[in-house]
């Protein structure tokens, strides 16, 4: 591939020698991170993504996010993105909460260690968030969201949370928790002020011995301040003294074995607060797999609703996916700018050509438009909705850039240099499947060496069946894509008025030459402008158009039949082994709550399956149902089974059907809606 770039490159540098451009090639073949997240910016795009999620489960996922090259997987983000965003609409924003320390609280419980009031007291939070989300998702069932069917993966656990709840209050043990506590700390509290009153006592009758007439805790022990000098004049222990050594705290001998009585009680008490927080630990312990269950589905939609929530922010659209190599966006705008300063970018390729050449004044908006371009088709292949008004995107198999100076001094790259390295990465690395973004392509050394360079990588763009836009100066570049099949020009319009930039791309027409139109504007006499424009492009530049018209799109070029790395969707087999997997009458187990219930419908094509339990029927993932007795096995061949999932009114209905023509209508239950994986 190098020797091919270099091979062609050498037709179009007349007089420079191949050893000169072979020695650049060989300096910088070694392989390095092209760093696409950073060169389209969406790092940032990453970084305010991150700040909507509320879980760290959901921000490590969003961290190490990266686009999708499975159909059906992206297809499947997508719509949750557009759900997320609707059901916030109708909504509000969701009851969502951390629960990265409730796993490790979890944890303990099992391993038999006895958890904190505190850690209870998260554990019930946690199932409060749980409640409150249900009742979110509820709420959404009434707009017929497809999230709103998550309830059913929710689990409260009603009975631990109301037992912690009455039980534990502000971090600690309630006196309430259990009728034996209440009885130990109300005794507690009695002989607690008998005490008091004892100390008192002993202050009135000893005041000329006291140091002072207040009494005081010292090592859990009530005293009283005695002068050292009269400390056999008062019945008592001595406890503890002052720093000087000249009062002694002495615990009063009425006092004393009202004391021991209190030192029993707090045995007692702290008994059955072990005994209870032993016991809320056991609950907590037995209901660690819903409890799981529970965080898994809130940490997923976190970050399901943190998509919608960036959507809202960029004021962003749906994009359509297609696999057919076709990009078409309508109003774009690039996602980091302030929207009403973005002038709305018009873009199609794929269809009539593969590839387009960028070229317009500097300032005039091209590495805008191709990074608005790139990082919306990045943004759609992440599952994440587009700064469009209308967008039609196709997969790509890689996004290779080579965006920027490039300049790195710590290595002792030159700007070139930077850009050939990336450029042999990409033409290495690219098949049809890719999106390539060049800008600047052959920039930053001789300026005929460089467009012979460009024109090479052209022609390994075009051979490789990618899609590419690229930005260039050179008019042998705009040149060359004039003349060559699917390949179309491009240019940035120029204010000729108010010799400024309107930054709206123009597609099928070549850029003017601005210098020179701004260089007549100014003043310049027409013998210089002649002159320049000769020694630019020759003595037939006075003949010169500047000014390019769309051309006439030829015959497609044979693409490269390099293997691609997208999954596209299987659609009528993948459905077909879906309906084959369960059959109507089938008994099966319904997890996780392990119900038994009668199949009545088979899988649809969105996986789903309806199942009688003894109380309601409802729509499940086909993933929650683990077959116990096959239908075959308990009812004969041939059985109606409509006899028991059919109303008697559709019955009826069929029977007339089967004898003559009626009008009526047999009524059906809506289809089943996605649950989630």
């Amino acid at each position: 591939m190098r020797e091919t770039i270099v091979r062609a490159a050498m037709v179009f540098c007349a007089g420079r020698s191949l050893k000169k451009i072979r020695s650049i090639v060989i300096r910088i073949r070694k392989e390095t991170d092209m760093n696409t997240d950073k060169l389209l910016e969406f790092d940032q795009i990453r970084t305010k993504w991150k700040s909507f999620a509320l879980t760290t489960a959901a921000a490590d996922r969003i961290d190490h996010m990266t686009y999708y090259l499975n159909e059906s997987e992206l297809r499947k983000q997508l719509q949750d993105t557009t759900d997320a965003r609707n059901l916030m609409e109708c909504c509000g924003i969701p009851p969502l909460t951390e629960a990265e320390h409730v796993k490790q609280i979890l944890a303990r419980a099992v391993k038999e260690g006895c958890l904190t009031p505190e850690q209870l007291e998260e554990t019930k939070n946690l199932l409060t968030a749980v409640r409150r989300l249900k009742d979110y998702l509820i709420k959404g069932r009434q707009h017929e969201n497809a999230l709103a069917w998550y309830e059913q993966n929710l689990d409260a656990l009603e009975p631990l949370r109301e037992k912690i709840a009455v039980t534990i209050r502000g971090g600690e043990v309630d006196d309430y928790a259990s009728k034996q506590l209440q009885q130990i700390r109300a005794e507690m509290t009695r002989i607690r002020e008998k005490i008091k009153q004892k100390a008192e006592q002993a202050i009135r009758a000893n005041k000329p011995y006291l140091a002072d007439a207040y009494c005081t805790i010292r090592s859990g022990h009530v005293c009283i301040p005695v002068k050292k000098e009269y400390k056999g004049k008062i019945k008592g222990s001595v406890i503890d003294q002052s720093s000087t050594g000249n009062t002694l705290f002495m615990e009063p001998a009425a006092v004393c074995s009202l004391q021991e009585t209190v030192q029993m009680l707090e045995l007692e008490e702290e008994q059955e607060v072990s005994r209870i927080l032993y016991t809320l630990t056991a609950m907590a312990a037995d209901s660690e797999p819903e409890i799981t269950e529970d965080i898994r589905i809130m940490e997923k939609l976190d970050f399901i609703f943190s998509k919608g929530k960036l959507s809202i922010d960029m004021d962003a659209v749906a994009a359509n996916i297609n696999t057919d190599r076709q990009i078409r966006l309508k109003s774009a705008r690039h996602p980091l700018m302030e929207k009403e300063k973005n002038v709305p970018l018009q873009f199609e390729i794929g269809k009539e050509a593969d590839g387009i050449v960028i070229t317009g004044p500097n300032t005039g908006g091209k590495t805008v438009a191709m990074k608005t371009v790139a990082l919306n088709c990045y943004l759609a292949q992440c599952g994440l909705h587009v700064t469009c008004e209308e967008a039609d995107i196709c997969m790509n198999s890689s996004f290779l850039c080579d965006i920027g100076d490039g300049q790195n001094l710590t290595e002792n790259l030159s700007t070139f240099s930077a850009h050939i390295k990336n450029v042999l990465e990409i033409t290495e690395t690219v098949g049809p499947d890719s999106l390539v973004m060049m800008d600047e392509l052959g920039s930053g050394t001789d300026p005929t060496e460089g467009m012979g360079i460009a024109v090479a990588v052209l022609k390994e763009l075009v051979s490789s069946g990618c899609l590419f836009v690229v930005t260039t100066h050179y008019p042998q570049v705009k040149e060359y894509a004039e003349h060559t099949d699917r390949i179309v020009n491009a240019r940035m319009e120029f204010d000729k008025h108010s010799l400024q930039p309107t930054y709206r791309m123009i597609i099928g027409e070549a850029g003017e030459s601005c210098a020179f139109f701004i260089a007549q504007n100014l003043g310049m006499p027409q013998r210089m402008l002649e002159t320049a424009m000769r020694a630019a492009y020759g003595p037939d530049a006075a003949r010169r158009s500047f000014h390019w018209k769309q051309r006439e799109t030829g015959s497609d070029t044979k693409r490269a039949k390099t293997r691609t790395r997208i999954k596209r969707a299987k659609k009528s087999a993948h459905s077909a082994q879906l309906s084959e997997k369960f059959q109507i009458g089938d008994s099966v187990m319904v997890l996780p709550d392990k119900k038994t219930g009668i199949v009545c419908r088979p899988v649809n094509e969105r996986g789903m399956l309806q199942v009688q339990l003894p109380d309601q029927k409802i729509w499940i993932s086909h993933k929650r149902a683990k077959l116990q007795v096959a239908a075959a096995q308990m009812y004969p061949e041939g059985y109606d089974f409509s006899i028991v999932f059919d109303t008697v009114k559709n019955r009826k209905i069929r029977h007339e059907m089967s004898r003559k023509y009626t009008e009526q209508v047999i009524e059906t239950e809506d289809s089943g809606m996605d649950e989630g994986r």
